[in-house]
């Protein structure tokens, strides 16, 4: 199962694109309402949580996902069941992946030491412990995954599709919307 965090602000395609992405591919994804079952994104677009975050189950979690949109980054930093998720994610071997805002969680809980991560322009101070990648759209380092922006979307929701389904499904992805700038 692929969990995406969803709290009260997040950025709605950081959220959407990699749901999307993971489910062409096959993969079974759950959003998890952080905020409640009912999230208003950044820009006013409401969606439905699939669970309530106290149904996250590590033991069947192969990825997790931290979008940006800062008042969504705010509310996961403010909710200690989220952050206890996302280190139960990385301690259970999954893939753990944020874009935008959301890395500097992962920088928060001490996740990016050693690791080559991007960012939101601008937070990069934020990632603390990370070899920050100036520049980069999507940072892949070993199962950590990270991504730049509300633009960057599809990189990193193609990248989290290559990490959890394989490569070649991933291109196929990426061939099937003509999405011609996927990098395995």
């Amino acid at each position: 199962m692929v969990y995406i965090l969803l709290a009260d602000g997040f950025e709605e395609v950081e959220a959407i694109a990699p749901a999307d992405a993971l489910r062409r591919a096959g993969a079974q994804v759950a959003y998890l309402g952080v905020t409640g079952m009912s999230v208003t994104a950044s820009h006013g677009v409401r969606v439905e949580a699939d669970l309530p975050l106290s149904d996250f189950d590590a033991s069947n979690c192969e990825a997790i996902v931290v979008p940006g949109g800062l008042r969504g980054v705010k509310n996961i930093k403010a909710c200690p069941q989220a952050l206890d998720a996302i280190k139960a994610a990385y301690d259970a071997g999954a893939v753990v992946s944020a874009i935008c805002a959301g890395p500097t969680v992962l920088g928060m809980l001490g996740l990016l030491n050693g690791k080559k991560a991007v960012c939101y322009p601008g937070m990069e101070e934020e990632l603390t412990g990370a070899q920050v990648q100036p520049g980069a759209r999507c940072v892949t380092d070993g199962r950590m995954i990270t991504g730049r922006s509300a633009g960057t979307s599809w990189d990193f929701a193609l990248a989290l599709t290559a990490a959890v389904r394989g490569g070649a499904e991933a291109r196929r992805v990426a061939d099937a919307i003509h999405y011609d700038f996927f990098e395995e």
